[in-house]
């Protein structure tokens, strides 16, 4: 049985996102699912900061969720996908890669973190990606999703730590799923070694599995699917 109580799942309309909120109830845990997708009181856009207070309003009306998920990225939209070279640089969509991968999740956060319970272990986590360390950037490419990802990283250090003055027993982290079968990785799978694409709902109960084993210490940090942490 699953330690959780409640939890908040945005982006419960994706792929991972909806399997861990299934995979949650599966537990016995009370899952609000959110997302940009949904209708009426579960419609929340992260590029639409209205929506998450409207939500998080609603939240606070019920007892403080103990995990918070956000399960949400964009990689590419339409025929826009990831820059692989310098002259591919545009404004506008590196501006929407941080407006969804980074100022989101952070916003959430600034609306949801406050409802989170002030003892006991708590978690916030986001989905983040390997590519956003930028110690590990071997390849290049990909610009505005490695910077926006880099970018949610550093939110969630400096989230961990602001936290953690309200609750020492608080666990801020982002989360490295792997390559998931999902329509957000589907046209760049090709180059995926075998057994290294997972189906949502493995993702969804390795992710969790994560989250199981962090403590306080680990706050602050992304760690990848096994449990490993991955460098800035």
């Amino acid at each position: 049985m699953s330690e959780w109580k409640r939890a908040v799942v945005i982006g419960a309309s994706g792929g991972i996102g909806g399997a861990l909120a299934d995979a949650l109830e599966e537990e016995g845990v009370t899952v609000d699912r959110y997302a940009r997708a949904m209708i009426g009181d579960a419609h929340v856009d992260l590029e639409d900061e209205a929506s998450i207070a409207a939500a998080a309003a609603r939240i606070a009306k019920g007892p403080a969720p103990d995990l918070v998920i956000v399960a949400t990225g964009l990689l590419h939209d339409g025929e826009r996908g990831p820059e692989k070279a310098l002259e591919q640089l545009d404004p506008v969509w590196l501006a929407r890669n941080f407006a969804v991968n980074a100022i989101g999740p952070a916003l959430v956060a600034k609306h949801l973190l406050p409802l989170m319970p002030r003892t006991g272990k708590t978690i916030f986590a986001a989905l983040s990606a390997r590519v956003g360390s930028i110690s590990d950037n071997r390849m290049g490419g990909w610009y505005g999703y490695r910077a926006s990802k880099a970018a949610l990283n550093q939110f969630i250090r400096t989230l961990a730590i602001e936290h953690k003055r309200r609750n020492d027993r608080s666990i801020v982290v982002a989360l490295h799923p792997g390559t998931v079968d999902t329509p957000l990785s589907r046209p760049f799978q090709g180059n995926v070694r075998p057994g290294s694409l997972f189906d949502p709902a493995r993702a969804a109960v390795q992710l969790l599995d994560v989250l199981d084993g962090l403590r306080a210490p680990d706050s602050g940090k992304l760690f990848d699917w096994e449990g490993k942490e991955v460098q800035p």
